[in-house]
């Protein structure tokens, strides 16, 4: 079996927060991979070109026994038809990533709300009275959505419930450990495509 170990930017520059965002995201990775082991393992970089670059340090030294992944934020609509040419061609990324396979290469599209909005009735448990769901875009697959959209429909719809408006830091990571892996992946392909990546890795001989 592969060892994993994803590099996802995320967490800001405070080591608490960058804990914080593992923990959420291992929850959430685990529970959609159910019993596969070994369990792949988060680390939060920060900003996004932080991600990159230890991305890069990792993949080049080359340890035969584990499986590296970059996750970012695509930030707009992927009109390409791979990740790895997205991060190229975004002129603030203009990465080049020609020493990592596809499926290397992961992206939350647009954005890592896109995947907590998926599942509404999470949202409603975790922030209770005064949720209102009537505000989260209704498209199936939100990977359609701009990111902008997303966010600002997210704090609509629970600024003014018991847990208070939406913060990336403080709930997001919370939210993570409630949002099912199976119906995220209905919404957001992307998020399908890592899960199978990781299920394939994993089980790699």
């Amino acid at each position: 079996m592969s060892a994993v170990t994803i590099y996802m930017e995320g967490g800001g520059d405070d080591p608490a927060r960058q804990a914080a965002l593992r923990t959420g995201m291992e929850s959430f990775l685990q529970r959609g991979l159910e019993e596969a082991t070994p369990r792949p393992r988060v680390v939060p970089c920060g900003g996004r070109s932080t991600a990159f670059h230890r991305f890069s340090r990792r993949v080049a030294e080359n340890r035969e026994e584990e499986t590296v992944i970059l996750l970012v934020d695509s930030e707009q609509r992927v009109n390409t038809a791979t990740a790895r040419e997205h991060l190229r061609e975004r002129p603030e990324d203009n990465w080049n990533l020609d020493f990592a396979s596809d499926e290397q290469i992961h992206l939350m599209i647009q954005t890592m709300e896109a995947w907590i909005v998926a599942d509404e009735r999470a949202l409603a448990g975790y922030y209770g009275n005064g949720f209102d769901e009537d505000t989260l875009p209704e498209q199936e697959d939100l990977e359609t959505v701009a990111k902008g959209s997303i966010v600002n429909a997210l704090r609509r719809a629970t600024e003014n419930t018991t847990a208070g408006r939406y913060r990336k830091i403080g709930h997001a990571s919370d939210l993570l450990r409630r949002i099912d892996p199976e119906t995220v992946r209905k919404r957001c392909p992307a998020c399908r495509r890592l899960f199978e990546t990781l299920t394939a890795e994993i089980g790699r001989q």
